[in-house]
């Protein structure tokens, strides 16, 4: 699951025929004057500037000006940017929308659940719906049918809409859902949906969390996800992440600064394992990092170079558990490139490498292992026979 940002969320709403605020986002002040001049709701209308960064609480943080005119906007840009909030959060980017009075909010989201979609609606929203949780209302839909209207209907007769506000919200509950189908979405959240001068519903906030794995299926995704975590992604990170969308498998890479021993495991759970067996141990993460599926070996040569650009490591811990389909022979072949290469460039000074793995052709993988020895590798191979916990005790320690 991965957070799109607001501005390419309310995009993605657009694009299924709701109503959202005109909005532009500015990674510089220097570009309001032109996005102005281009954009005459700019000129012609209040405006709202807010943080556009997955953090949340950001009126509290000072990250949200409402009720100004062209020249306020501009100041709050200016004043935003460059912002640091705490945490190593630098504020980058910043969304200024159009100000939509209105005098009444109410709430609409559609989020997954083992039954297929859970479509709620309030006539309630904004900042009142967590005290209100009660008043919201819920209709499943079955995944692979669309949203049925009677059911939806009964919903917002529940919810308390008036008789002539509850067709619009309907249709908007519908396309809702139809845009969280097409787009691959595992939540989506209005909050508040209002009604404009115009007497139509408008989405003047949007979560959106959507299925990362699914960006193949999705060539107009012309967004990066955001951070979950405090702070953007580092290029490496993007790159990576650029990679795991277009490829078979998986591989991802999350870098953690300060740590002192970096992870190459193959699969989830190894990743997982031993990220704690590391710190049990004494040891400091450096990375997050995972290979699976059977992915490519030049995606994970990529990935490998990634690892071996940490700073600061002491050791890398290479492997999983014992494979049921991915080739060891041909994912080795990707990190013992990505070994050569970052060794070449220097990468690689008094770093000990310990791998671990078992699986189809793990003898001839464990081979051109061992052979990296010959290269000037300080490398250290085992098989299957030896126990995971047994491979961070050797790495920490740094003898067998």
């Amino acid at each position: 699951m991965a957070k799109v940002l607001e501005g390419p969320g309310m995009d993605l709403m657009k694009k299924w025929g709701m109503t959202v605020p005109n909005h532009v986002v500015l990674t510089s002040a220097d570009q309001f004057d032109a996005l102005a001049q281009a954009n005459p709701w700019l000129r012609n209308n209040k405006l709202v500037v807010k943080a556009h960064e997955a953090i949340g609480s950001r009126m509290k943080l000072g990250l949200v000006k409402v009720d100004l005119d062209l020249a306020g906007a501009k100041k709050a840009v200016t004043e935003m940017l460059g912002k640091n909030v705490g945490s190593g959060l630098t504020v980058t980017q910043v969304i200024v929308s159009e100000m939509v009075p209105h005098s009444a909010e109410y709430y609409l989201a559609v989020k997954s659940i083992r039954e297929g979609a859970d479509l709620m609606m309030a006539s309630v929203g904004g900042i009142e719906i967590e005290s209100q949780w009660d008043k919201v209302q819920h209709v499943t839909i079955e995944i692979g049918e669309p949203a049925p209207k009677a059911a939806i209907e009964a919903a917002a007769k529940k919810a308390g809409f008036s008789k002539d506000l509850a067709p619009k919200v309907v249709e908007f509950a519908q396309k809702l859902h139809q845009c969280y189908d097409q787009e691959d979405a595992q939540y989506l959240e209005i909050n508040p949906l209002v009604l404009n001068a115009q007497g139509e519903l408008v989405a003047l906030d949007a979560v959106t969390l959507l299925d990362a794995d699914a960006r193949y299926r999705h060539p107009d995704w012309n967004f990066t996800f955001a951070s979950e975590f405090g702070r953007p992604y580092t290029s490496d990170e993007r790159a990576i992440m650029e990679i795991d969308s277009r490829v078979k498998g998986s591989v991802k890479f999350i870098e953690i600064p300060g740590g002192d021993t970096a992870l190459l495991p193959a699969g989830g759970g190894a990743s997982v394992f031993y990220s704690d067996a590391v710190v049990a141990r004494g040891g400091t993460l450096a990375n997050y990092a995972e290979y699976s599926g059977d992915p490519p070996d030049w995606a994970v040569e990529a990935l490998t170079d990634k690892v071996c650009s940490l700073p600061g490591i002491k050791r890398i811990i290479v492997g999983g558990a014992i494979a049921n389909f991915t080739d060891v022979k041909k994912t080795f072949t990707g990190i013992i490139a990505g070994f050569r290469r970052a060794k070449a460039d220097g990468k690689l000074n008094h770093v000990e490498i310990w791998v671990r793995r078992g699986g189809p052709k793990e003898a001839e993988g464990l081979a051109a292992m061992r052979a990296l020895a010959d290269e000037g590798f300080n490398i250290h191979v085992f098989d299957r026979y030896t126990p995971l916990t047994d491979i961070v005790d050797f790495a920490i320690q740094g003898k067998p």
